[in-house]
């Protein structure tokens, strides 16, 4: 295979992986920040104290991250093809892909909520602030720097499961990798493919380093 017919196979691939962890990080985020906080204001002694919840909660959470991603995407099959119409494609893989990252994004909110220092949230009650501003005025801001940290490491596993996607259909370098790559012994091209995933995480990890770095600093 020439250069020629490599180049836009690898432009349309990255671009179609380039969606699928776009999109993932998008929904992980809006359903892992506020299960992540929940777990931290529903703990004894958090703000809004609910031991039976909190244990719900993690539970559901200890589900979602004990199962091996290829299996959770053959497992939510029905789920997918319910919300998107169909188990093939790029879209598709978004389902799994958030199923996937977002209790081990919540996790990551947790540790970093539970890393402000007590002494902040109870002078913000001492100044007679409310339970939800404490937690939108203190507990996020101040863990700012730890939820960005905690997101470069979630996006960085998206991409290793969207290209695992690739097994079953889900398009991207993943399915790029297996179909030329492997099944048609293109070894240039299947090189080619790791180089590409490799940059890919290098940027994502070095920018978020970089963002988290500079929120430490204030």
């Amino acid at each position: 295979m020439t250069w020629d017919e490599m180049a836009p196979l690898l432009v349309e691939s990255t671009l179609q992986t380039a969606q699928m962890i776009l999109l993932s990080t998008l929904f992980t985020v809006l359903i892992g920040l506020p299960l992540g906080v929940a777990l931290v204001v529903t703990d004894r002694g958090g703000l809004f104290p609910s031991p039976t919840l909190n244990r719900v909660l993690g539970v559901i959470v200890n589900i979602g991250r004990s199962l091996p991603f290829i299996v959770l995407m053959i497992a939510v099959i029905p789920l997918t093809r319910l919300i998107v119409g169909t188990t093939i494609g790029t879209i598709a893989s978004v389902v799994p892909l958030t199923l996937g990252a977002a209790p081990f994004f919540a996790r990551l909110v947790e540790t970093a909520l539970r890393e402000v220092g007590r002494d902040k949230v109870q002078a913000a009650q001492a100044m007679g602030a409310s339970r939800t501003t404490i937690v939108n005025k203190v507990l996020l801001p101040e863990a700012m720097a730890g939820l960005v940290a905690g997101l470069t490491v979630t996006v960085v596993a998206l991409i290793s499961y969207s290209a695992m996607a690739g097994a079953i259909g889900g398009g991207g370098l993943g399915d790029l990798a297996i179909r030329y790559g492997y099944q048609r012994f293109e070894t240039t091209l299947m090189v080619i493919t790791v180089i590409v995933l490799i940059a890919i995480v290098q940027l994502v990890q070095t920018l978020g380093d970089v963002v988290a770095r500079r929120l430490a600093r204030h």
